[in-house]
Formats: C-alpha cells, sequence, structure tokens
C-alpha cells in the first residue's frame, strides 16, 4: 500500500501503511511539494526509526507505550493487526484518515482518527474498545507525533494563581521531559502548549513542532528521544489506577490532541492553532465588559451596582457582569456555594432591578456562577452531603472552605442543570461567568477516583445548557487561568486569562497564552490604578493598552474614578472597538525584539495591523533598538501613523508626527525608530496598505 500524505498550509503528514501493524508516521512537519505516496516508497524504505501512530513493543519501540493497561490474571502485550484504512483526502486540502485494528489475543479493537485541517493543524484521537469477557484497565492512551533529531530545545510553562504560562526552555535530550497535572484541572501550572524546535527558535525563526491536549482533566504532555533515534511528542489524558475499567463491549476515547508545525516559528505554529479554534466556531462581536469583583466584592448595595451600571454604560461598556456575591448566604467566601437562589435578604425584589437598569442603559447582563463547588455550609451540603466528591467516611482536604460536587452523581447533575436554567430563563442572561476556584483532591466516584467522570460530566452540563440556549455566551474561569484548553473551549467563548489585573504581569501572562488562545476569547481587564493583588500602581495608559490587545473589559470601581479618568478610559474603548475588527480576526505577530526591557508585538490583516511598542522596565542602552514590524506584506506600501493616546514624557521620533508612507520591506527589515518610553509605558503604531 503506498504511504497516505496529508498536506496543506505548508505542512504535511506521511502515513506509512506497508507493513502489518498499525501505520508509521513517517513525517509530520514541511510540506513535501507535490510527490505522491508511491514516490517516497524509495525513501521510507531506509527510515528506520519512525514510530507508529500508537506506540508499542511489538513495532520495536521501547519507550513509553501508547498504550498501557491489562487485566487481572493474564497480560497480553499489544500487538495491532491492521484491519482498515479509510482516507479521504485532498492533496494540499488536508483531509482525514481513519485507521481501524485489533488484537485478538488482548482481546482489543482499535480506532484512530487523524486529520489535516485547511490551515495545516493535526488533530488526533485514540478509541480503544474491550472485546473480551473479562474486564480490561485501560492505564494510560495518549496520541502522539514524531519529531526529527534537529529539534534539539523543548519550551513548556508552569506558573502559580496571578502568574500563569511562565515560559521555561531546555535541551531536548535522550529519556523523557514529562509534563503531569493531577489537580483535576487544566491548572496553573499546567503547560497548555508542549513545543520542540530547533536551536534558538523565537516568535518568527526556527523550525517548532507543539502538541496541545484538549482535555480539562488530570493530563500529560512528554517529549521522549530513545538511542534508537526516534523522537516524539504526545499528550493526553493522565488516568489514575482503576478510573477507566471496560467491561466487555465498552470503550474508551482519548481527548483530541492538536500538533502545529511551523518552519518560522512560534507564530506560525500559533497562527494554525488560532485559525482551528477561529473555524470550529463563529463568534459575535466582542462586548467590552465590565465585572463588578474588584469594584464592590461582596457588597451588592443596589444603588452602588446601579451607580456602577450607569458609569460603565457613559465610558461605552456593552455588557454588565455581576460576580459572586447574589446567591443565599454568600456574606463571604465560607458559605452559600450551591445554593443557587437569589439572596431574597439582599436582593428582595430579585435580581430585576439591577438587570432591568442595565439593559435599559444598552448593556448587556451576565451572572456569576461556581458550579461544581460547594461550601460545607450550605443547605445544599446540610441536605445532601453525600454529593460531595470524596468518600463519605473521610471528607477530602478543603481549599477555600470548599469542596466540590459530584457532578457524575445524576441527582446532582439535575439540581444545578435545573437553578442554573432557571435562572439564565428568569433574568434572560447573556453571559455566565463559570468560576472553578480549586484544585480537585482526593475524588472518589461510586469507589473509584472521580476526575475523568468529573470532566465529562461537566462537559454535558455545558453543552446541554447551551443546547437551551443557543444565544447564551459563557467564560470559563478557573480562579483565573487554571482552565484554559480547547476542552473547555469548544464550550465556552472566552477564558479569563488570569486573576492578576496588574498591566505588568499580565504583558507576559497574555504573551504565553496566546501562543494557543486568539485574542478575542482572552479576557483582558482594565484594572484598577492600585493592584489589589501586586501592590503595583500603575499608569492607566498602559493598563488600557495591555487590556485593548484581547477581548476587553474592565474590572475597577469606576465611581471612584475622576472625571478625566473616565473620559481617558472612554477614549480607549471607543479606540478598541474601532480596531476590533483587526484585533479579533487578525493574524498575531510577535517581534524577536533584541532589547529584553521592551515588547513589539501585533495584529496583522492584508490590509491594515496595529502594534504595541512596550516598555516594561528601564533600557540599558541609550538608544532604543530599531522597531521591524512582522507580518506584513514586504511587496506593498504602508501609511504608518501612532494610534490611541501618547504616553507621558515620551520622546518620539519624526514619523510619529505623521502619518508617513513606508515600503513593507523596509518596515520589516530596517524597521522604525523606535520611541523613547518610560518604564510601563506602550505605544501604538497602526499600519495601513496604500
Amino acid at each position: 500500500m503506498s504511504p497516505v500524505i496529508l498536506s496543506a498550509a505548508g505542512t504535511a503528514l506521511v502515513l506509512d501503511a506497508s507493513g502489518p501493524g498499525l501505520p508509521r508516521v513517517r513525517h509530520f512537519g514541511a510540506s513535501l511539494g507535490t510527490v505522491t505516496g508511491s514516490g517516497l516508497e524509495p525513501v521510507l524504505a531506509s527510515l528506520t526509526a519512525a514510530p507508529p501512530l500508537l506506540p508499542a513493543q511489538g513495532d520495536s519501540w521501547y519507550g513509553r507505550p501508547g498504550l498501557s493497561g491489562g487485566r487481572d490474571g493474564e497480560h497480553w502485550p499489544v500487538r495491532w493487526t491492521l484491519e482498515g484504512l479509510d482516507v479521504d483526502a485532498e492533496p494540499g486540502s488536508g483531509g482525514a484518515v481513519t485507521v481501524t485494528a485489533s488484537d485478538t489475543r488482548a482481546g482489543l479493537a482499535l480506532v484512530s482518527e487523524v486529520a489535516m485541517d485547511a490551515g495545516g493543524l493535526v488533530t488526533m484521537r485514540h478509541t480503544v474498545r474491550n472485546t473480551a469477557t473479562t474486564p480490561y484497565r485501560v492505564e494510560g492512551l495518549v496520541c502522539a507525533l514524531p519529531v526529527p533529531g534537529r529539534a534539539g530545545e523543548l519550551l513548556d510553562f508552569t506558573g502559580r494563581w496571578a502568574m500563569e504560562k511562565v515560559p521555561q526552555r531546555h535541551g531536548f535530550g535522550l529519556g523523557v521531559w514529562s509534563r503531569e497535572n493531577r489537580r483535576g484541572r487544566t491548572g496553573h501550572d499546567g503547560t497548555g502548549l508542549l513545543v520542540a524546535g530547533t536551536a534558538g527558535f523565537g516568535f518568527r525563526a526556527g523550525e517548532v513542532w507543539a502538541v496541545h491536549a484538549g482535555w480539562s482533566g488530570n493530563h500529560v504532555h512528554y517529549a521522549e528521544r530513545l538511542v534508537e533515534g526516534a523522537s516524539l511528542l504526545a499528550a493526553g489524558e493522565l488516568l489514575e489506577p482503576g478510573e477507566v475499567v471496560l467491561a466487555e463491549g465498552e470503550s474508551y476515547q482519548t481527548p483530541w490532541a492538536y500538533f502545529t508545525w511551523s518552519g518560522g516559528g512560534l507564530d506560525e505554529a500559533s497562527a494554525r492553532l488560532h485559525g482551528h479554534l477561529r473555524a470550529a466556531r463563529t463568534l459575535p462581536v466582542r462586548p467590552v465588559t465590565l465585572n463588578n469583583w474588584e469594584a464592590t466584592y461582596f457588597d451588592h448595595g443596589l444603588d452602588r451596582l446601579l451607580e456602577l451600571a450607569d458609569k460603565a454604560a457613559a465610558a461605552g461598556i456593552e455588557r454588565f457582569v455581576l460576580d459572586d456575591g447574589w446567591f443565599r448566604h454568600r456574606r463571604d467566601d465560607r458559605a452559600g456555594l450551591g445554593d443557587w437562589y437569589v439572596d431574597e435578604g439582599v436582593w428582595p425584589a430579585g435580581l430585576h432591578p439591577l438587570a432591568d437598569r442595565v439593559r435599559k442603559l444598552g448593556m448587556q447582563f451576565g451572572l456569576w456562577f461556581e458550579p461544581e463547588m460547594v461550601n460545607p455550609d450550605s443547605d445544599l451540603v446540610r441536605e445532601h452531603p453525600d454529593w460531595i466528591l470524596g468518600r463519605a467516611e473521610r471528607m477530602p482536604p478543603p481549599q477555600r472552605h470548599q469542596q466540590v460536587l459530584d457532578l457524575a452523581r445524576p441527582e446532582a447533575y439535575a439540581y444545578l442543570l435545573e437553578r442554573i436554567d432557571a435562572l439564565v430563563t428568569e433574568y434572560a442572561l447573556d453571559y455566565i461567568k463559570w468560576d472553578h476556584n480549586r484544585d480537585i483532591a482526593e475524588p472518589v466516584h461510586d469507589g473509584a477516583p472521580g476526575v475523568h467522570a468529573q470532566t465529562l460530566a461537566t462537559y454535558r452540563l455545558l453543552d446541554e445548557l447551551r443546547a437551551r440556549h443557543p444565544g447564551l455566551e459563557i467564560e470559563s474561569c478557573s480562579s483565573g487561568g487554571a482552565r484554559i484548553d480547547y476542552g473547555i473551549l469548544a464550550r465556552t467563548d472566552r477564558v479569563w486569562t488570569s486573576d492578576s489585573n496588574d498591566a505588568l504581569d499580565r504583558q507576559a501572562i497574555q504573551r504565553w497564552t496566546g501562543l494557543l488562545v486568539p485574542p478575542e476569547r482572552l479576557g483582558c481587564h482594565v484594572g484598577a490604578p492600585h493592584d489589589h493583588i501586586s501592590g503595583r500602581s500603575l499608569p492607566l495608559a498602559f493598563r488600557a493598552a495591555t487590556a485593548l490587545f484581547g477581548h476587553m473589559g474592565v474590572e475597577w470601581d469606576l465611581t471612584s474614578a475622576s472625571e478625566a479618568e473616565l473620559e481617558e478610559l472612554a477614549t480607549w474603548v471607543a479606540l478598541h472597538k474601532r480596531l476590533r475588527p483587526l484585533l479579533h480576526a487578525g493574524r498575531v505577530v510577535h517581534a524577536d525584539h533584541p532589547d529584553p526591557s521592551a515588547l513589539l508585538h501585533g495584529v496583522v490583516l492584508p490590509e491594515r495591523a496595529v502594534y504595541a511598542f512596550v516598555q516594561l522596565t528601564t533600557r540599558v542602552d541609550i538608544g532604543p533598538a530599531p522597531l521591524r514590524l512582522p507580518g506584513l506584506d514586504p511587496a506593498a506600501g504602508y501609511e504608518v501613523r501612532v494610534a490611541g493616546p501618547v504616553p507621558e514624557r515620551t520622546g518620539l521620533p519624526e514619523w510619529a508626527a505623521g502619518p508617513v508612507r513606508v515600503p513593507g520591506a523596509v518596515l520589516a527589515e530596517l524597521g522604525l525608530p523606535a520611541p523613547v518610553l518610560r518604564p510601563t509605558s506602550a505605544l501604538l503604531i497602526e499600519v495601513e496598505r496604500v
């Protein structure tokens, strides 16, 4: 059988099904041109290090197996026999391959699905079925693709609350580099993306390969290199012993894994991911959002909230979200979670007075929930203590005065669905901020580890609510950015990038989270002048310029702002709205700027672009490096101008008095003379094709 080639947007994936087992992946990377499968056969015959789709020792793979599991009393190493290969592909347009295989001795059947979209992104998942009469324990099943030996460096991410997506780079040597997460959610320290690349790769240079596990529970990403010469990237769900046990005829399906390749640095690899997410669902215009949390916290005095809504509407804000504190017994974070009824003592007329005013002002209305969590001090837990995810004989350790509600329990699921559905209906909610504020510890469901069932139940609940309310938008928040993955994003409209609204920290958090998530799905808010987490005070222009490059919002008590501040905020909101069609549809680019004290990034469409030159800290060099603008057409001419307010005490070069016309090749190669900015300031540059 001739090799199968999937190709699109300069990427190719080659599967060799000439042997009796699963197809071997002979190539994942740059396009091979117009070569056919038969034209590759002489070369492929000499490539011995290629692993199969699901690596196993029976295929001479001595690294981590793609499938691990077993039965009580007997062990049959899996050796797959290929049964079918269904190919639906057009050269240059991507396509899909479905592989079926079985091992009758081991009592297992396999279906592997591999697809490449029009942008060159590869998706993969496996389904294993137990065909024997005895139970089969699935201990691990991952998706993997090979990378070549020239990929000598790895990039992954760690972090914590309010400081997510901290990059760490190191060599890709022999052995395994594994990032495992057992927090029951994606995690503040979850890598999100594991990248392998050629030495010194950056945003605009180097060859890179990356993988993402689209799963919101426990998960693993790893890179492995064997002495035989083979290397791979892999990702999947991380299962606890006994978590998935298949009876005869039952199946386990992995989450989708997403693989991207680039010959021109991280930006191109990221663009393939963004393109896939954008193609999956077209979002409506992203309304500028105000969330009241850092303005009022648990103070839900109606007069104060009405004044805040008035100020928000006057600033051009389009959506008002009422955060934590509106439901029964919720005067602090120690009680009430799970009691999803409007607190009659705080809201004697319900939420209608606020919701009606918000809509009269022309804004949408949204509400905060934390459905998967309960306080032990709640009516729900007092009535149903057995609904907690854990063993009844020994309560799991508390975090934030919270326990986890077992959503895989039908009664608990039905309660949440009824309560959320009723509130969405009564208040015609436009938006839900869906929070998840703790790691899941010692989860036990029906006597077995419970994260797998909990994650699937959460997905079902979200899917059902969206089916009942097709226009409802949902934000995934998890004490900030602890649940950001393509599994949750298939069911939600944006993520809350971080609980930190400190714009200086946010520059890095948004930069690296943005590799996986496009700007229109990144919640980016203008915080208060004095940040309540970092204690840092930052100018409004810097806070707004940072929030402008995502799904912009405000998290600030506008009733305490001066008239000058409100006017400046309104200017930035209006600028975001004008640039929104570009920011939320264009290609995200980053310059590999030589000055570590500054960043240069932007968003580009064929006809226009906007960039931000950001001075983070004090420069060492007296003269700033020129601004080489990435992503433009070198054969085109562009009109260049400053966009938005100019930071105070800025030394502007002559072109900033423009607009000026500059060839694209000059902007890319020579660049623009850089302004002299003070630390924590940013200058926006708008570029239009002429």
